[in-house]
C-alpha cells in the first residue's frame, strides 16, 4: 500500500487554566511543568506520527481560554479539521462552559461537505479529586457526548501522562475514516456521472411510439 501524507489542523480549546498547554507539551515534547504561563491569543505545536502506513502531521492550535469572548476565534478556527474541548474535573464551572465552546465551534467550522467538525472531549486533571458538582454528572458523560456531538471522551492527565496519546489517536483515526468515506462517495458520484454522460440522449427510433 502506498504511503500517504496528511496534514491536520486540530484545535485545543476550553476555559482558562484547564490544562490545554500542558496537554500539548506532554503530547509533543513528553514534558510537564506546573508553571506554564497563560496563553495569549494562540500558539501551536507540530507532532508527526506514523499511523497505518500513513504519515500524519498534526498541528495542535492552543487557543487562549478567554478567546471565546472575542471575535478572533473565527480566524483561528479556519481550516481546522478536528478539535479537543478541554475542561478541568476539579472545577465544575469549566465543564459547564464546554457547551458554549462546542456551540461556538459548530457555528464557525464546517468540514467534509458541511458536517460538524470532529471533536473529542477531554476531562483533564483526572489525577486529582473531582469537583463534587461534576462528580454527579460523571456517570452521564456518554449521554452528554452523544447529545452535544462529541465523537468520544477521555479522562486525561498531562501531569501523569494519562490517555493523551489515546485521545489523539482516536481523533486522527476518525478524521482519516471520514476523509476516506468522503473520497469513496466522490468517486461513486464521478462514476455515476460518467455513466450518465456515456449513455447520451436517446435515439430518435427509441422515441417513436
Amino acid at each position: 500500500m502506498q504511503q500517504r501524507e496528511h496534514r491536520f489542523k486540530v484545535l485545543v480549546i476550553g476555559d482558562l487554566g484547564v490544562g490545554k498547554t500542558s496537554i500539548i507539551k506532554r503530547y509533543v515534547h513528553q514534558h510537564f511543568s506546573a508553571n506554564y504561563r497563560a496563553t495569549i491569543g494562540v500558539d501551536f505545536a507540530l507532532k508527526v506520527l506514523d499511523l497505518d502506513q500513513d504519515t500524519i502531521r498534526v498541528q495542535l492550535w492552543d487557543i487562549a481560554g478567554q478567546e471565546r469572548f472575542g471575535n478572533m476565534t473565527r480566524v483561528y478556527y479556519r481550516d481546522a479539521i478536528g478539535a479537543f474541548v478541554v475542561f478541568d474535573v476539579t472545577r465544575s464551572c469549566t465543564f459547564e462552559a464546554v457547551r458554549k465552546w462546542k456551540e461556538d465551534l459548530d457555528d464557525k467550522v464546517n468540514v467534509f461537505g458541511g458536517n460538524r467538525i470532529a471533536a473529542v472531549l477531554l476531562a483533564n486533571k483526572c489525577d486529582q479529586e473531582k469537583d463534587d458538582a461534576f462528580a454527579k454528572t460523571y456517570p452521564r458523560m456518554e449521554q452528554f457526548c452523544r447529545e452535544h456531538g462529541f465523537i468520544s471522551w477521555f479522562e486525561t492527565s498531562a501531569k501523569e501522562n494519562i490517555n493523551i496519546d489515546e485521545a489523539v489517536t482516536c481523533l486522527v483515526r476518525h478524521i482519516m475514516a471520514s476523509e476516506t468515506d468522503l473520497l469513496q462517495r466522490e468517486d461513486m458520484d464521478t462514476v455515476s456521472l460518467k455513466l450518465d454522460l456515456g449513455r447520451g440522449p436517446p435515439c430518435s427510433a427509441c422515441l417513436r411510439p
